[in-house]
């Protein structure tokens, strides 16, 4: 088999769990993982004064938290990653078509109480995503 699986990130050590599961998943699949980190905007800031400026961006952020995930989720298998403008669902969604993914790997955060009723990401990619999700239990990792 092969493949691709991809993951959404954001930093926190729910969606690092998430990634795991990813991970582990692609390697039993034989897959690539794509770890996707979104931004909603991209807002630009400007650090340091004089010749020493440098230009940050929610894009640049974005891209940070995915390589650094990817980074340090070792394995055999082949790791990308990107930043996704959009929403995090749509941004998933987006990057799993472009991928022609296999499967899209989300945490279940935000599933249980008044955020199950307003909405997820999982449930929002469970409902639209072109290919198989897979939602991974990432309780016990807050």
């Amino acid at each position: 088999m092969s493949g691709t699986v991809v993951v959404g990130v954001d930093g926190s050590p729910t969606a690092r769990k998430a990634a795991e599961t990813a991970r582990d998943l692609a390697t039993a699949l034989g897959a690539t993982l794509h770890v996707v980190s979104a931004f909603d905007s991209d807002r630009s800031d400007v650090f340091g004064t004089g010749s020493n400026k440098w230009l940050v961006s929610d894009a640049d952020r974005a891209e940070q938290v995915a390589r650094t995930v990817a980074d340090t989720l070792g394995g055999s298998i082949n790791i990308t990653y990107a930043a996704a403008s959009g929403r995090p669902a749509d941004a998933l969604i987006r990057e799993a078509n472009q991928k022609e993914a296999r499967l899209i790997v989300v945490g279940n955060r935000r599933m249980r109480g008044i955020g199950r009723v307003l909405g997820s990401v999982a449930n929002s990619v469970a409902h639209n995503a072109p290919c198989d999700v897979y939602i991974a239990n990432t309780y016990d990792a807050d």
